[in-house]
């Protein structure tokens, strides 16, 4: 019998890493060396907290497929 090939439930998610953390390094560019005036809590919120919430919905999403 034919066995079906079974893809990597998680390569989604290591994809949108690589997209994430590009866009972090743009973000955080243009915020420290560009100059923003943004409060700093903002800043933080954009750098870090929105994809680390980002990535971790992602992969509980991804990981209760089957």
């Amino acid at each position: 019998m034919k066995q079906i090939a079974r893809r990597n439930r998680l390569m989604p998610w290591y994809i949108g890493i690589a997209i994430v953390l590009a866009a972090v390094g743009y973000l955080g560019y243009h915020i420290f060396y560009v100059g923003c005036e943004a409060p700093t809590f903002v800043q933080l919120m954009a750098l870090i907290a929105l994809p680390v919430i980002y990535l971790g919905l992602m992969y509980l999403t991804l990981t209760s497929q089957e």
